[in-house]
């Protein structure tokens, strides 16, 4: 049939706009055919002759009843009501039901009726062959369907819009993404790829070929398809990074399935395509979470999570209202923010009782108030300002934030009693060169303080980790920006390495640590392998289907104030401990005594109060000495100000204090 022809277009606008009446009325025209040919080849087959005329003629209103009988079972059975061309496999179970039914009315009218002529042989022989034709003729008709729809999209929708697929992945997956995908305006499978050499050009799936990858580069040049879809939602991180480097060096654009623990958890349809992520390219294996370390300081308990807008502090509260908590408390301080995340999971989690509070986290009066009035039992403290080069210029903020927020809520959990405070650290507070790792070392030293008093009552962690994808401020979605804008790239060095890993799993990871705490412990999550900033660019400029330095450039700009070319995750590279959880490790490091901090923290807070950044700066190596700035400031700058006492220590603070003994019994 020619793929313009009218009788084409009639029969397409006919299935997809017709009166479903008269479609219906259509589908038992055909029904009353298939009982009419079947009973006469039942009746044909017993008397084994091609030609029961006479038969049919004596016995005329025997079969005249059966076939309205066989109609009004069919009917029942609702069989009419399947929308032909969403049918499934479970049309066969329906058709099945409809003619056993059909047939066992009719076998018991034969105990009733002794003249009744039409055998039972002939009954059973007509049922099975009314099955075999009633499901072929619909599957015909779904297919043929199916390809009318197929050619009408493809004439009415423009290229830009309408994507041919080749499905990576003959497996289960695949199957299911091709089922998925057969009704959709946008997408048509035009074939498979596996890996699997029996598979390839052997099988054929729904009548689309599988394909060796070594014939996609044909395939491409050939314009055969527009786009690979990776099926493969439970293969290795490393197999999947192959695979996208591999298509990548051949300029052919990738879409991939959602992730298998989406897809079991009814979060996602595995017809959702999307663009192959950065995350998708590190290799990472993330390793399942340990439900009960998940519900342990969250299921049945009150949780409040300062921050709550943030990247971190924003899945956090995904992540803990999932745990069933009876209440979960969102404490941030900007609005919109906290408009953004209250109105997602309240959508989400309609029977979960959240609470939205606008505040800061230095005003420990309403602070103290909140964690009251709900009685909160479980804290997240992820609240921090965390952009390195604008911390550098607003240094009397960052303090604030970073150092008097710490320690305004760790002392209002301890006074309210709270039972756990969990602190979101950073890599940047090992051995920093820059205030906001500085001023999140001093945050960690205030933790690790408290949590050492024997009256501190709550128990006290800290997890510190690397960079994480999508967050603000961060340079995936940055780079992203500037590829949508058309380059250049811009990069500090070329040689910077960080660490990554998702959102969604650190957040898992920070909870989890939280929960195998005794008190005072520094919790390091496994970041993986670290990541060169500049093979990063590269990879997402390629994922977006352009070349480096050809369609987008990648410019040097050089190292911004305080950045480091790599970080780290220990301070003391040997005082580290394994815990059960495989991703998790607990470090020993030395803290300074509350009695010692309390003092310095004071005279810290004070001038950057008072804006004296150069008394800060010294405080700030006086309490962290490995603190080592990359622009040197002159420590002397503003020492008449400080008390003889502090100036006799801070002209010998290369030296850190003592490590006191801190063990991670876990």
């Amino acid at each position: 049939m020619n793929r313009n022809s009218p009788l084409q277009f009639s029969l397409a606008k006919f299935t997809l706009r017709g009166n479903r009446r008269s479609r219906r009325l259509v589908l038992e025209c055909f029904d009353f055919l298939i009982f009419s040919i079947s009973l006469y080849l039942a009746i044909a087959l017993r008397l084994e002759s091609l030609l029961p005329l006479t038969f049919i003629q004596d016995n005329l209103w025997q079969i005249i009843v059966l076939i309205p009988i066989q109609h009004v079972v069919f009917r029942a059975s609702g069989i009419y009501r399947t929308i032909l061309r969403y049918s499934s496999l479970t049309l066969i179970k329906i058709a099945a039901k409809a003619v056993s039914l059909g047939t066992a009315i009719l076998i018991a009218l034969t105990y009733f009726l002794g003249d009744w002529a039409l055998a039972r042989s002939v009954l059973i022989i007509n049922a099975l062959l009314t099955l075999i034709l009633v499901v072929s003729v619909r599957l015909i008709l779904r297919w043929l369907i199916r390809k009318i729809l197929s050619h009408s999209k493809r004439q009415t929708l423009t290229g830009a819009c309408f994507t041919r697929l080749i499905v990576y992945g003959a497996g289960g997956a695949g199957v299911e993404l091709l089922q998925a995908l057969s009704n959709s305006p946008q997408y048509e499978v035009v074939g498979f790829v596996d890996d699997n050499t029996e598979l390839q050009q052997q099988v054929s799936i729904d009548g689309l070929t599988i394909y060796s990858p070594q014939q996609l580069p044909s395939l491409w040049a050939n314009h055969f398809f527009d786009t690979v879809a990776l099926a493969m939602p439970s293969v290795s991180p490393k197999i999947r990074r192959r695979i996208v480097e591999s298509l990548q060096q051949q300029s052919i654009p990738v879409k991939t399935v959602p992730g298998l623990g989406g897809i079991l958890s009814g979060q996602v349809a595995i017809k959702e395509l999307r663009d192959v992520d950065i995350a998708d390219l590190l290799g990472r294996a993330e390793v399942a979470p340990e439900l009960s370390l998940l519900r342990q300081q969250i299921s049945g308990k009150a949780v409040l999570v300062t921050g709550a807008g943030g990247s971190i502090g924003s899945e956090l509260c995904r992540q803990i209202a999932q745990q069933q908590p009876t209440c979960l408390v969102l404490y941030e301080l900007n609005e919109f923010a906290l408009y953004k995340i209250h109105q997602e999971l309240s959508e989400t989690y309609a029977d979960i009782k959240l609470v939205p509070c606008l505040g800061n986290v230095t005003d420990g009066r309403y602070f103290g108030w909140v964690l009251k009035e709900h009685a909160i039992e479980t804290l997240y403290h992820a609240a921090a300002y965390k952009h390195v080069p604008l911390l550098e210029g607003n240094i009397a903020k960052a303090i604030e934030n970073n150092v008097l927020g710490t320690l305004t809520a760790a002392q209002s959990a301890i006074e309210v009693g709270v039972n756990q405070f969990v602190l979101i650290s950073t890599d940047k507070a090992v051995r920093p060169t820059n205030i906001m790792g500085a001023t999140k070392r001093v945050a960690e030293l205030i933790i690790q303080a408290l949590s050492a008093q024997a009256n501190s009552g709550a128990r006290f962690a800290i997890v510190r980790f690397g960079n994480v994808l999508g967050s603000s401020g961060s340079v995936v979605p940055r780079f992203h920006q500037q590829i949508t804008q058309g380059g250049p790239i811009t990069l500090t060095h070329p040689e910077i390495t960080r660490y990554f890993m998702s959102i969604p799993e650190a957040a898992r990871l920070v909870i989890q640590a939280g929960a195998m705490s005794k008190g005072g412990e520094v919790f390091l999550l496994d970041m993986g392998e670290p990541v060169k900033i500049y093979d990063l660019a590269t990879q997402m400029i390629r994922l977006s289907g352009l070349t480096p330095d050809e369609d987008i450039q990648i410019k040097i700009t050089g190292l911004r104030p305080g950045e480091k070319l790599y970080e780290e995750l220990l301070i003391a590279g040997d005082a580290v401990q394994t815990t059960h959880h495989p991703k998790i490790y607990c470090s020993q490091e030395y803290f300074l005594t509350w009695e010692n901090l309390e003092p310095k923290l004071n005279q810290l807070i004070g001038y950057a109060r008072s804006n004296n950044l150069g008394i800060v700066r010294a405080l700030l190596r006086l309490l962290v000495p490995e603190y080592k700035p990359q622009t040197i400031v002159t420590l002397n700058a503003g020492l008449e100000e400080l008390t003889p006492n502090t100036q006799a220590v801070l002209t010998n603070s290369d030296d850190p204090p003592a490590a006191l003994n801190l063990e991670c019994n876990i």
